[in-house]
């Protein structure tokens, strides 16, 4: 499968394009919980996530995700061993200020937000990050052309994470969230599973997932910032 982003992010863009980053303690909460929180708040309807690697201990490093913005930057959070890094890649004549100036700050501010919540609410906005997480796969899935049957269990990875969250279920516009995964997953189930996602499709699952994904940008982010 092409990702000609990612081969350009790897082999150029870490090495010669100007840079900004910030880094943040874990405490109090642990690897997995900073790093899903400050993958939402690096998130947002013009990025494209065109990579994701997690740790296979929530309480180690190790994580990685990596988006792609329409006004053309790059965007990397690494969990290390001690703390969070996020860096902004830009070319010259632009700028990478705004991990400085928005995201420190509003990551810091969720940070101690999360950490006093309730188990039972933590626990709900992590696995609602899940599911933007998810959808962001299948979006990035679609865009590079994959396989019928990958873009099938993503959506329906998306829509059975979907179903456990009572803030997500619960949500005024879920069902209409709900009935157009089903829509596509149907749609995905009913092509030849081995081969690429047909071109004449894209626009239209794109439009939704686009949509779906703003209306759950919105509703984690009222939930964080109360």
């Amino acid at each position: 499968m092409e990702n000609r982003l990612l081969d350009q992010f790897n082999n150029v863009i870490t090495s010669q394009w100007l840079s900004k980053q910030i880094e943040e303690s874990y405490t109090p909460l642990i690897p997995r919980e900073l790093f899903e929180l400050a993958y939402h708040t690096c998130n947002s309807v013009s990025m494209r996530n065109i990579y994701i690697k997690q740790s296979t201990s929530e309480d180690q490093g190790g994580s990685k995700a990596v988006f792609y913005s329409n006004s053309k930057k790059f965007t990397a959070i690494e969990a290390l061993d001690n703390s969070l890094k996020i860096t902004k890649y830009f070319t010259e004549g632009t700028t990478g200020d705004k991990v400085v100036s928005e995201i420190q700050p509003l990551l810091k501010k969720r940070k101690d937000a999360f950490a006093k919540m309730d188990d039972d609410m933590k626990s709900q906005i992590l696995k609602s990050i899940l599911v933007e997480r998810k959808l962001d796969e299948c979006a990035n899935l679609v865009m590079l052309k994959g396989m019928n049957r990958r873009i099938y269990f993503a959506i329906g990875d998306a829509r059975e994470s979907a179903a456990v969250v009572p803030i997500f279920m619960e949500a005024e516009g879920a069902s209409l969230v709900q009935l157009a995964l089903n829509k596509w997953m149907e749609t995905a189930q009913r092509l030849e599973q081995e081969h690429n996602f047909p071109e004449n499709l894209v626009p239209g699952i794109l439009k939704n997932l686009t949509q779906i994904k703003k209306w759950l940008l919105d509703l984690i982010s009222s939930n964080l910032d109360k």
